[in-house]
């Protein structure tokens, strides 16, 4: 969807016109650890 290195439009401007924000874009989720996933299993067997 972004291209990185487009070269007329910046990651900015790209980021506008799809409606997300920078830091959207630049997210990168932290894997869960191990007893977070073993409680989040628990919970859903509730």
């Amino acid at each position: 969807m972004i291209e990185p290195n487009h070269p007329e439009i910046t990651i900015i401007q790209q980021c506008e016109l799809l409606g997300i924000s920078r830091s959207g874009y630049y997210y990168t989720p932290c894997p869960a650890d191990k007893a977070t996933l073993d409680l989040m299993n628990i919970i859903d067997k509730q």
